[in-house]
């Protein structure tokens, strides 16, 4: 029997890791990134008092920090949270957000422009697309 652990370090390391707030897009832009190819995962660091929980979990090449304003994580999910909860996240992030390689906020963008943003970061850093993908 193997550990959730050791089945974790077998996948192949994630081009990238896309980290933020509750409804600042990582679940989209990670399925959108990935049916281009790119292997991306996105982390539910801001339910975690673990610091660097996006880094045990994947240690990806490149860490994307998505990001939302309060007033606009409650418009896309109709979350009903107030702002001392929003805070919360934004505080158990600052890791996260600290180490990123990229930081982008989502609020008045399309998911495809975030994802154009974050292809672009990562060709200019000589990353492509897993093999036989676009």
């Amino acid at each position: 029997m193997t550990s959730r652990g050791a089945r974790a370090r077998r996948r192949p390391r994630p081009d990238v890791a896309l980290v933020g707030p509750c409804a600042a897009g990582k679940s989209t832009i990670a399925r959108m990134l990935q049916a281009r190819g790119w292997r991306a995962r996105a982390i539910a660091q801001e339910h975690s008092f673990v610091p660097d929980m996006w880094r045990r979990l994947t240690d990806p090449r490149v860490l994307v920090f998505l990001d939302a304003t309060w007033e606009e994580t409650r418009r896309r999910k109709g979350l009903r949270w107030d702002r001392a909860d929003y805070e919360a996240q934004q505080r158990r992030l600052a890791h996260a957000r600290a180490h990123a390689d990229l930081y982008i906020r989502t609020d008045g963008l399309s998911p495809e422009a975030v994802v154009a943003r974050i292809e672009a970061f990562l060709r200019a850093r000589g990353l492509r697309p897993a093999e036989g993908s676009v």
